[in-house]
Parts: structure tokens; C-alpha cells; sequence
């Protein structure tokens, strides 16, 4: 009668089961994380809010695969496990057939990770392409505001671009009052004033070489009494505004009175 096998071939046999189910583990859980990638793709999109949210994509899927690829390593092994005790119990040895297992996991992490491998560059190029498209349409980080401290009061300072618009030959359309304003309904604000003024010499050549600069055309600046005390004057500087309506450089020039008044203004 065929007797059983040697004890340690029972404990190498339990040592490769336990082996077996180590790895369907770890393809467990690496297959886990591989699923919620494309959820942390989300939550970083979601963080980046010029960027829409994008699908999971394939990580889900891949993460699944790689879920049953650990739970088929743990059900074959233990099915092999029984197979191999029942062989050393009748007094026989495994086969060559045990390397089927071992072979065909391999094979499987290898093209799972070939198709992972494909699936992260192209993520990758996605990503690219959207940060350049953001680039493209992101306004600059400078807001193009130009600030400067007067010598004078709000009143002084105000009198003062007054008489300068005058002296040059620049129409003054409005005064806007903001701070008389807020007071007419029983708020309060530090004393604020806006002027606005152009000139359609100066002005008109820009509205025909990019009709969008009437948006901020007539010319304004703003005449705001400070923290401690004085007054600030605050303007749109003339390179802003070339680089945000793309007028010719040449026409910089026609906005050249603008820096000027705040400085003598201030003075």
C-alpha cells in the first residue's frame, strides 16, 4: 500500500499556499488602489476648479480585473493545495502542472500592466493639453491696477487732476462721488472719487485698431483716502491695457497723458 508523504513536503505545500494566498491578497488590494485612482484624479480636478471633472476612466476597470485576478489566485491555489495534499497522502509528488499557476498569474500582471502603463500616459497627455488650453485663456496674475501715493487730501488731489485736464486740453466727463453717494443713504465709505476724462483724438485710433478697448475707454482714475490719512490715486496701466485688448505698441503713446497726470497729481 502506498504510504504518505514525508511531513516536510506537507509543510512546503502549506508554505506555498500561504504564498499563493499572499499575492491574491496584495492583487487584491493593489487592485483597490488602482480603482480609486481615477476617483483622486476627480478630487484633484475638483480642486483645480478651471479644469471640469473627468470620468473615472479605465482605473475602475482595471482595478476590478486586478480585484478578480487575486480572488481566482486564492481559489485555484486552495484548490491545488487540496489536489497536492491528496497526491502525498496516496505517496505521490506534485506535477509540473503546479507552474501553471505561477505562469499564468505573471502573464496576467504583465498585460494588466502593459494596459495600465498605456492608460497612465495618456492620462498624462490629457492632463497636458488641458493645462496648456488654461494657459491659453488664464488671465495674467497682475490685475493691471497702478497705485500711487498723493502729497494731498482726496479734495486737493481731485482739484489738482482737474486743473491738469484742463491745462491739457482733456474733456473731464464725470466726477462720480462714491463715498457722497453711500452718504446720500445712510452709509459710510472713506472719502472715494472717480474721475473719468479722454480725449477722442487719442482715444478713437484705439477703438478703431481693437474696438474691445471701449470697455475701458473713457480713461478713469480713482482718488481714495487712505488707511492713515492722504489719499491714494489708482489707475489701469496702459501696458495692461495694450496687453489685454492687443492694440498695436505704437498706440501706447495715446495713453501716455494717463501716467503722467497721476504722477503730477500727486505731487
Amino acid at each position: 500500500m502506498p504510504t504518505g508523504a514525508d511531513l516536510r513536503d506537507y509543510l512546503a505545500a502549506e508554505r506555498t499556499l500561504l504564498a499563493w494566498i499572499r499575492t491574491g491578497l496584495a492583487l487584491m488590494g493593489f487592485g483597490f488602489v488602482v480603482a480609486r485612482f481615477g476617483l483622486f484624479l476627480q478630487q484633484v480636478q475638483l480642486v483645480d476648479r478651471s479644469l471640469a471633472p473627468q470620468p473615472t476612466g479605465l482605473s475602475l476597470w482595471f482595478g476590478t480585473a486586478l480585484i478578480v485576478a487575486g480572488i481566482l489566485v486564492n481559489l485555484s491555489s486552495a484548490w491545488r493545495h487540496v489536489h497536492l495534499v491528496r497526491q502525498l497522502d496516496q505517496g505521490g509528488t506534485g506535477s509540473s502542472r503546479s507552474l501553471s499557476l505561477a505562469i499564468a498569474t505573471a502573464i496576467s500582471l504583465a498585460v494588466v500592466g502593459m494596459a495600465m502603463a498605456i492608460y497612465l500616459l495618456s492620462v498624462r497627455t490629457t492632463a497636458a493639453n488641458h493645462s496648456s488650453v488654461r494657459e491659453e485663456i488664464t488671465m495674467p496674475a497682475d490685475n493691471g491696477i497702478v497705485a500711487k501715493q498723493s502729497r494731498h487730501s482726496v479734495d486737493q488731489t481731485v482739484a489738482r487732476l482737474k486743473n491738469l485736464l484742463e491745462a491739457k486740453g482733456i474733456m473731464l466727463f464725470a466726477v462720480v462721488d462714491h463715498s457722497g453717494e453711500a452718504a446720500k443713504v445712510g452709509l459710510t465709505m472713506p472719502d472715494t472719487k472717480l474721475l473719468i476724462f479722454g480725449s477722442p483724438k487719442a482715444g478713437t485710433p484705439l477703438m478703431l485698431a481693437a474696438p474691445s478697448v471701449a470697455l475701458d475707454l473713457p480713461l478713469k482714475i480713482l482718488v481714495a483716502e487712505g488707511e492713515q490719512g492722504g489719499a491714494s490715486i489708482s489707475y489701469n496701466s496702459p501696458h495692461y491695457l495694450q496687453a489685454r485688448h492687443n492694440f498695436p505698441l505704437a498706440l501706447l503713446q495715446n495713453l501716455a497723458a494717463l501716467e503722467a497726470l497721476a504722477a503730477q497729481a500727486g505731487e
